[in-house]
């Protein structure tokens, strides 16, 4: 068996597309609903609180999707990627993959790219869930921005699970690699407060989907898709070089 076939199977077999898929397409169910509803919902549970609300845009409704998945999407993601890419989380099964691939470029690339293809297929489902909700309730996103938003959010989850991947092969423990790269992922938007930097950090894609729907440029995230990408490929050959070099 492939160990391409054995991380696919792993990932089905085990029900983790499921978590991945669950919140991801949740969200993309509930963020246009809520958006649309906030009114009527918080006259509902408000104690008779009377609150006026503007009428919701396309882009309300989207960035309720997208500030959801950006939290408990992520979160969840970070999750189950940490379960894959901390190779050596379990001594057992470290060394009979060790003694027998010798590549460990051959060991780290399957599990990532299933980690990551899975968070992104899910991504995309969402974010094509809260787009036709959008449309249904409060009006149409564009198309050319929900793409390139969608193109922009799956550049960052690229780099999110590079993250991850890093720390399980620096850490070798599944809950430090899970709290750091949570670390690391929330201190990159609080450094983008530094107006020079928000340009250039791979969290300012986090907002790419909610923004370009409602009306930003195509190339006002190009900046950071490219520094972001750079700091994937960087992040994935630094782990293929700590697990080299590391004896069992």
């Amino acid at each position: 068996m492939s160990l391409w076939r054995l991380e696919w199977l792993r990932m089905m077999r085990t029900k983790r597309w499921v978590a991945i898929f669950g919140v991801f397409t949740f969200f993309g169910i509930i963020g246009p609903l809520s958006a649309r509803y906030i009114g009527e919902i918080v006259e509902r549970f408000g104690g008779g609180v009377q609150v006026t609300f503007p009428e919701p845009t396309p882009a309300d409704g989207i960035m309720q999707y997208s500030a959801n998945v950006q939290q408990l999407g992520l979160l969840v993601l970070v999750m189950i990627a940490a379960g894959a890419l901390t190779i050596e989380s379990r001594y057992e099964m470290a060394v009979f993959l060790r003694t027998r691939v010798m590549s460990t470029t051959r060991l780290l690339i399957p599990r990532y790219v299933v980690v990551a293809a899975t968070g992104i297929l899910a991504y995309v489902a969402g974010s094509l869930l809260a787009w036709y909700e959008t449309a249904v309730l409060i009006g149409t996103p564009g198309t050319g921005a929900m793409a390139a938003g969608m193109l922009y959010g799956s550049v960052y989850l690229l780099f999110a699970v590079s993250v991850v991947a890093f720390f399980g092969s620096t850490l070798k423990n599944v809950l430090p690699t899970v709290i750091l790269s949570l670390v690391v992922l929330v201190i990159l938007p609080i450094v983008g407060l530094i107006p020079s930097l928000t340009d250039w950090l791979p969290s300012h894609l986090t907002g790419a989907l909610d923004g370009l729907v409602g009306g930003a440029a195509i190339g006002d995230f190009l900046k950071a898709m490219f520094v972001t990408l750079a700091g994937t490929f960087a992040l994935l050959y630094g782990t293929i070089g700590v697990l080299a070099r590391r004896e069992l």
